[in-house]
């Protein structure tokens, strides 16, 4: 009987964090599997000797989750169950240095940028010509494009750039490639990614080129829908919108993270950008493209918010009217430009901030829904869950987004596309009937 030590490897990569995150992780895959060494993403079968965790260094939560997911792994390659344990990702790019202290055990720590690094360790080699063959961690349907790395903002909450560096650009021609691989895969749907991706090809061409990357991604051929995330709002290069306009496979959907709303945070914030001028931003988007799906993310907590300047946020809402919001609570990080501040809010009343500023965007989300009620929509199957189809519009994304709940006897398969009539809608999810 072969002995474990002779038992070929397998690799377990274990995905905290964003989707940029994500997308490192499967390009780890692609490049493992290209040099014959089997690898899982987040296996719960435990038939492998090796782990990567890929950590989140974002927010204290973040840093909280892979720290203890980092002592979990430890923990199993004590007990004999381990071979190695690597980490890799943004929480060790960040404290590296207090991490191989603190947690000894761990068989090697790696940077952002240090994949080929990384390979070395199982003896393999990093292979340039596998751009865009990544062993998915999604179902086969949809993925995720980054279109960059890192950012040249200073927001003064943000440790990305401390983690991520400059920003970065991916050529259009690669990025093209990557879709049309993706494509080959049984990819129907894109989402584009990327710290900042209105800041698209200053670096590389020495002007912002995202509208061009939309028209070469959208020729691209059997790629149904491709969707823009995280667009920052200073200087939003309008163009853009006119792809959206000549384009059917770009989806009407716009998330672009404002985090504040009084002038005062968003001062303090370096956000480059007004209320006023958000409000404008925001009625001109909807001008040149009605019917858009706009979401937005927000920060409460931040040093020396006031309540007037949470009340100032929730009528922000209540004028704008997003379709979407998310909100984080202000996290304390070192190495940004906020850390000079005191963090003079509790956080409990962080939470309780939050809470209040979402319910009223739920009662928002609740109303917009309700005017879908007898619409009839193009909607993407995700999945099959206790006996019926989840699906959504090119009005949500993954995960974080409305669903829309389908109940029908026909097969479906994910990835098809269908129509469906909504006869329900709830505060954040809908559900429809097929229609032919």
């Amino acid at each position: 009987m072969k002995t474990k030590t002779l038992k070929k490897d397998k690799v377990n990569i274990i995905t905290l964090g964003c989707s940029k995150n994500m997308v490192d992780s499967e390009v780890l895959s692609g490049q493992l599997m290209a040099n014959d060494i089997d690898v899982v993403h987040e296996s719960s079968r435990k038939d492998h000797n090796i782990v990567v965790v890929n950590t989140c260094g974002f927010i204290d939560k973040a840093k909280e989750e892979s720290i203890n997911t980092i002592l979990e792994q430890l923990d199993l390659k004590q007990r004999g169950k381990l071979d190695k344990v690597y980490v890799t990702g943004c929480l060790s790019e960040r404290y590296r240095g207090d991490l191989e202290q603190e947690i000894p055990g761990v068989d090697a720590w790696f940077g952002t940028m240090e994949l080929p690094l990384i390979l070395k360790k199982f003896d393999a080699d990093y292979k340039a010509e596998l751009l865009g063959e990544r062993l998915l961690s999604t179902p086969t349907h949809y993925a995720y494009l980054k279109i960059s790395e890192g950012c040249n903002r200073t927001c003064s909450f943000c440790a990305i750039p401390l983690m991520r560096g400059g920003h970065i650009s991916k050529p259009i021609e690669a990025l093209v490639q990557e879709a049309e691989r993706l494509v080959k895969m049984g990819v129907k749907e894109v989402m584009l990614i990327g710290q900042e991706l209105t800041y698209y090809g200053l670096d590389l061409y020495k002007q912002r080129r995202l509208a061009d990357l939309l028209r070469a991604l959208a020729a691209v051929p059997g790629l149904e829908w491709i969707r823009l995330h995280y667009a920052y709002p200073s200087k939003f290069p309008m163009e853009i919108l006119e792809v959206m306009k000549e384009h059917k496979n770009i989806c009407n959907y716009l998330d672009m993270p404002l985090q504040h709303a009084a002038d005062n945070m968003l001062k303090a914030m370096k956000r480059q950008i007004t209320r006023a001028e958000m409000e404008e931003l925001v009625r001109n988007i909807r001008a040149e493209v009605p019917g858009i799906c706009l979401r937005t993310t927000l920060i409460t907590g931040f040093p020396g918010e006031t309540l007037e300047d949470v009340e100032e946020l929730k009528q922000f809402l209540v004028d704008m009217r997003f379709d979407r919001v998310g909100i984080f609570t202000y996290s304390h990080e070192e190495g940004t430009s906020a850390y000079a501040f005191e963090d003079d809010i509790p956080a409990e009343e962080k939470e309780r901030r939050a809470q209040e500023i979402m319910e009223v965007q739920q009662e928002i989300s609740y109303e917009k829904n309700q005017e879908k009620i007898g619409q009839v929509f193009k909607v993407i199957i995700d999945k099959k869950e206790s006996g019926r189809y989840l699906a959504r519009t090119e009005f949500d994304s993954v995960e974080v987004d409305n669903e829309v709940i389908i109940n029908t006897n026909k097969r479906l398969k994910p990835g098809e596309f269908v129509n469906v009539k909504i006869t329900k809608a709830f505060d954040y999810d809908l559900e429809g009937e097929l229609v032919d």
